[in-house]
């Protein structure tokens, strides 16, 4: 394979951290693009199951090195903690195998403080935010009051940085918010706990980037979240603050001027979202508990219930297109398996009229499904890792998913496992 960027196609938790993990064995560097601990993905592997929020899901591959670029929401703290985690599981995780962007932003905690305050505020017109800081940060760099990872080698000039950015940061917590203010001790001390314990990873990653792609090495760029969620493209405004698009990852990683030939959108067998917003395909009640209880659909980073539904074709669609797939993931089908009728939200309908193009985001809500039935297979996929022995049934379900979105299905899921997997080869 060549470069290749793995992304979500809809709402995020369509099983990324697994592609990638099954994937990281024909690559040299993984890389995290954008976004930052509000989201997780989940990896099961020979050395047990977790949940990443920061850390490259390549982490767990000897061999291979894992970048947070520079679009990344860097939070020093919680990235301590996870490291510290993997490290207790016997994990490496070094300078040889990680770093940071000397250009990433560093996430500060008045960002988690602002953006439960802000949550708060909104009440029952909330955005549905994670609440680990990631709104207010990403409105601080494009404000550019942030400080950067590389500032952690010229401290002097961090804290007189941090002082400027505190002055202007606690106006908004004491005046608006009507909350305490940072003092200059409270961050000296925060810097000193966290800030100190990243430098050694952190460095130049273009430098790093240019002089490997160079030298042949095979890059993998890994997204959170998913198409609707992408702060331009996505269900606007209830998205995340960042790109998870492919097209963002060479700017996100720290050579912008990187290609990627390859882009493997990963979709999930049927539909779930966490968080708020328009969601046309939501089931409801017992049929929805049912699906979220066999998926075990819960957040990775909350552990909220996620809303669950079928498949939805025109999301789908849209998802696939706006990250430029070459090929698709389908995930979690194995989960479908207790059903007898398989539902699909297969158009949408609209002002009275059927329609397969993604609304514009004001007129979404107005949207309702048109759900339509394929017959299910009623039996234990999971140990299946050839194309040809899985049930008619759930073959006819894949190959119309393939038809109806118009991007090849080159891997096909039956399983959390890193190898309960089918790939398919393109005729």
């Amino acid at each position: 394979m060549s470069n290749c960027a793995i992304v979500g196609v809809n709402w995020g938790d369509e099983g990324k951290g697994r592609m990638v993990d099954l994937l990281t064995e024909d690559y040299d560097i993984v890389v995290r693009y954008q976004g930052g601990g509000n989201a997780g993905h989940t990896v099961i592997n020979e050395f047990g199951k977790f949940a990443l929020h920061l850390l490259p899901s390549g982490i767990f591959r000897k061999g291979v090195v894992n970048i947070l670029g520079n679009g990344v929401a860097l939070d020093p703290e919680n990235l301590w903690s996870e490291i510290e985690y993997l490290r207790e599981k016997g994990i490496e995780v070094t300078p040889d195998n990680l770093k940071i962007s000397n250009r990433a932003s560093i996430l500060l905690p008045w960002h988690r403080d602002l953006d439960g305050l802000e949550e708060a505020r909104l009440a029952d017109k909330k955005y549905g935010s994670t609440k680990q800081g990631i709104a207010p940060f990403y409105s601080d760099k494009y404000q550019k009051k942030t400080v950067l990872c590389g500032d952690l080698y010229y401290k002097d000039k961090l804290m007189s940085r941090l002082a400027d950015i505190a002055e202007w940061k606690n106006l908004t917590l004491t005046k608006v918010y009507s909350a305490k203010p940072y003092t200059m001790e409270m961050l000296e001390k925060w810097v000193d706990d966290f800030g100190e314990k990243i430098k050694p990873f952190v460095c130049d990653t273009g430098i790093f980037l240019r002089d490997s792609i160079a030298a042949g090495k095979k890059v993998l760029y890994e997204a959170q979240l998913g198409t609707l969620r992408d702060l331009d493209f996505g269900i606007v405004p209830y998205t995340t603050s960042s790109n998870p698009i492919a097209a963002y990852a060479p700017i996100g990683s720290g050579f912008p001027s990187a290609k990627i030939e390859e882009v493997v959108g990963v979709v999930k067998a049927y539909s779930s979202c966490v968080g708020e917003g328009p969601f046309t395909c939501e089931m409801f009640g017992d049929e929805a508990e049912e699906l979220r209880k066999a998926g075990f659909e819960y957040g990775a980073k909350t552990g909220r219930p996620r809303r669950v539904g079928p498949i939805d074709i025109v999301a789908t669609r849209y998802g696939a297109q706006m990250q430029g797939a070459t090929s698709i993931a389908l995930t979690k089908i194995d989960v479908l398996s207790y059903m007898d009728k398989i539902p699909v939200c297969a158009h949408y309908m609209l002002n009275g009229e059927i329609t397969d193009e993604f609304p514009f985001p004001t007129i979404l809500p107005e949207a309702k499904p048109v759900i339509e039935y394929m017959d299910g297979w009623k039996t234990d996929i999971s140990g299946v890792r050839k194309w040809e022995d899985l049930p008619k049934a759930a073959q006819d379900y894949v190959l119309y998913i393939e038809k109806e979105i118009g991007v090849f299905i080159k891997y096909v899921s039956v399983g959390a496992e890193r190898d309960a997997i089918i790939i398919r080869e393109e005729k």
